[in-house]
């Protein structure tokens, strides 16, 4: 599970799991030593994390306090228990959102300064592929075809003071119809845009972690370099 705090991701694994090989540069055992802000120096796993700890770790991320956190793992006791933890400190909001093809071009939106992919919230009722269409249709004024999923993101984020967590599925997809593509300015969204796989390389230099994310994990399931 990854979670994406202030854009730091925080990937949360089971006590037996372990990050990848060269993934962090500092350990820390949370049974040991206590956890500080000081210690939270670029990429750092934390192994022992009880949801005491985990809130201690939330309340850091969340200050805004410069950091020099890059990424963070978190080993915990009980996995199960730590997403019921989550879903107590935090509402959750479901959306759904999708990663449209074009050939070898994928489409990008501009909002709030930032490059991004279109989403939205998941209506009562609506399954998450049809509210993965639904939102991109109604975000660029196109239609698409939903291939496969991609992944899920969880991120935070405050809203009327209140702590939100929004769990979006993430659709690969192909474009039907762009004729009449436009962005929907009542989004937010300033454009709409195709990009090719260089293009997005140098968009994602000023998107969203969790954005990063979905195009990593789609490169991973499609077996692409993005480098070539």
């Amino acid at each position: 599970m990854i979670i994406f705090i202030n854009d730091i991701p925080v990937r949360i694994l089971k006590e037996t799991e372990q990050p990848e090989l060269g993934r962090v540069n500092h350990v820390i055992d949370a049974a040991q030593e206590p956890v500080t802000q000081a210690k939270l120096i670029h990429h750092v796993w934390v192994q022992n994390v009880t949801d005491n700890d985990f809130s201690i770790l939330l309340n850091f991320l969340d200050s805004k306090v410069p950091t020099a956190l890059l990424s963070l793992y978190l080993s915990v006791k009980d996995y199960d228990g730590t997403k019921r933890f989550l879903r107590k400190r935090f509402k959750v909001v479901k959306a759904a959102g999708g990663l449209v093809r074009k050939k070898d071009k994928f489409l990008m939106i501009y909002r709030m300064k930032k490059w991004d992919l279109p989403k939205g919230k998941i209506e009562k009722g609506e399954k998450n592929r049809k509210a993965a269409i639904r939102e991109v249709e109604e975000e660029c004024n196109i239609t698409v075809k939903v291939d496969s999923k991609i992944c899920t993101t969880w991120h935070t984020y405050t809203m009327n003071k209140r702590a939100m967590i929004k769990k979006t599925k993430w659709y690969a997809m192909d474009v039907w119809d762009d004729s009449k593509m436009r962005p929907e300015v009542s989004e937010d969204i300033e454009e709409t845009r195709w990009m090719s796989g260089k293009e997005v390389y140098h968009a994602l230099e000023h998107s969203y972690k969790s954005i990063s994310y979905v195009f990593e994990r789609y490169y991973q399931m499609m077996e692409i370099d993005p480098a070539k």
